[in-house]
């Protein structure tokens, strides 16, 4: 499965700001493989902007379409208007490994419970717009067992196939090579095989 993810480095955001009735609305929006890159973000945002009205926030830490690793907060804003908008908007995108938040300073003026959610989300589309992404490849784990004299023609066959070499062990009958396969890719050998004049053995189960 491939998809898109922010483009951005642990530790780092995207952010951008509206303003709608006088309430200024803050996007913060950072690359979240795990909940814990999510966290690292609301507190960040939390410590930089502590006299705001309200950090709300919404994340997916995993694929598109993900049920587990997901969740959203109104942070005191009523029921329903600002954190489940900003999950809506995220996923409507099909964005994976992303989390936000939208920090509020509240201008004076209400906004009701629709324009609360409509602010919210725009908020979250406004950050969208200029967010780096690049493309996330879920892999399986390949390895391989060939001779010293195939190492070289097999480390070139799998970068050739997207598939970088992520550990080699060595032994005195040849190499064993570890590589991450994109798993939307069928695994088949036989060009490398016939290379390697059959000196190739799959070692985990297919």
């Amino acid at each position: 499965m491939r998809y898109p993810v922010p483009d951005l480095a642990p530790g780092t955001w995207h952010e951008s700001v509206i303003e709608i009735e006088r309430s200024r609305f803050i996007a913060w929006l950072c690359h979240a493989p795990d909940v814990a890159a999510f966290d690292a973000l609301l507190a960040t945002a939390r410590r930089t902007h502590p006299n705001a009205s309200h950090h709300c926030s919404a994340y997916v830490a995993g694929p598109p379409g993900e049920q587990q690793a997901i969740g959203f907060s109104d942070d005191g804003e009523p029921g329903g208007t600002a954190g489940r908008p900003m999950f809506q908007v995220l996923e409507g995108a099909g964005l994976g490994q992303v989390g936000c938040v939208v920090t509020r300073y509240f201008g004076g003026t209400k906004l009701g419970t629709g324009g609360l959610a409509r602010a919210y989300a725009q908020a979250v589309a406004r950050g969208l717009e200029g967010l780096p992404q690049r493309q996330a490849v879920e892999r399986t784990t390949l390895k391989l067992g060939v001779d010293f004299a195939g190492e070289a023609e097999a480390r070139a066959w799998l970068e050739s196939h997207d598939a970088p070499v992520e550990q080699a062990e060595y032994a005195s009958d040849g190499v064993r090579l570890t590589a991450a396969w994109p798993s939307d890719v069928e695994v088949d050998l036989s060009p490398l095989e016939a290379r390697l004049r059959g000196r190739l053995t799959r070692l985990d189960a297919p």
